[in-house]
């Protein structure tokens, strides 16, 4: 790949950064761990990330693919749909047709695209009945990729994701640990030289860890405290990220 001066990162959440906070209670996340890592490359490097929690795949479409054009960035991450499949007729084919127009524009305003495949849900309780529509939806972004000749960052093969410490209390989002590992798969993908490996085992877990009980207590809090509002949520047909601006609109170096 050649040398990235510009990059624009278009998603949801997990490209906002919500469960990796900066100390000031701002958003970090993989997209900007991975920008600062372009930027070691390319100290001129500029940055925008559009990135809206709860965002649905024909809103990045809509909103956030047009924004990117007009910044004609070098490179564009792309990692959107995880919403969608989270409800029940969701169809991965009309989903990825959806995916693949955003690739088309973005390639037809010579971007280069780092495709992101999904997560495998099976670790999530309220998630696990989605995970054939999951895997097949990850499929067909493959083809995708292959045929626009995009970069992949294929998350659903990193192993190590499946465990829990490099999760939210909420299940649903990365925690910093988590994003810091999706940073370095995708910078190994873009061909950046890193320190660590993202393969890395976590320590191992000591003995004394909760029991059945004690584990049955925290998924019932977990129902209670974020499973059940995000259920109602859904019901109501609002999302946390509605009325939110992007986070850095503009191409803008670190």
């Amino acid at each position: 790949m050649p040398t990235i001066g510009t990059y624009v990162a278009l998603g949801d959440s997990f490209t906002e950064g919500v469960g990796d906070p900066y100390p000031d209670g701002s958003l970090q996340g993989w997209a900007d761990r991975f920008a600062r890592e372009l930027a070691a490359a390319t100290p001129r490097l500029r940055y925008a990330n559009l990135g809206i929690r709860g965002k649905l795949l024909r809103q990045v479409l809509a909103e956030q693919v047009p924004a990117a054009v007009g910044l004609a960035p070098d490179l564009v991450s792309l990692a959107a749909g995880g919403n969608d499949l989270m409800r029940r007729k969701a169809d991965p084919e009309d989903l990825a047709g959806c995916f693949e127009q955003a690739v088309t524009s973005l390639r037809a305003a010579d971007s280069h695209v780092l495709v992101f495949m999904g997560f495998d849900p099976s670790r999530i309780p309220l998630l696990r009945m989605v995970r054939d529509k999951a895997a097949a939806y990850n499929g067909l972004l493959r083809e995708i990729a292959r045929r626009h000749d995009c970069l992949q960052v294929d998350l659903w093969s990193m192993s190590v994701l499946g465990d829990s410490r490099l999760w939210c209390a909420d299940r649903l989002h990365l925690g910093p640990e988590g994003h810091r590992r999706v940073a370095l798969r995708a910078c190994e993908v873009a061909g950046l030289p890193v320190r660590e490996d993202w393969r890395e085992p976590l320590p191992a877990l000591t003995a004394g860890q909760p029991g059945w009980l004690t584990a049955r207590r925290d998924d019932l809090r977990w129902a209670r405290e974020y499973a059940g509002p995000w259920v109602q949520r859904r019901l109501r047909g609002v999302s946390t990220g509605d009325g939110l601006p992007p986070k850095r609109p503009d191409l803008l170096p670190l």
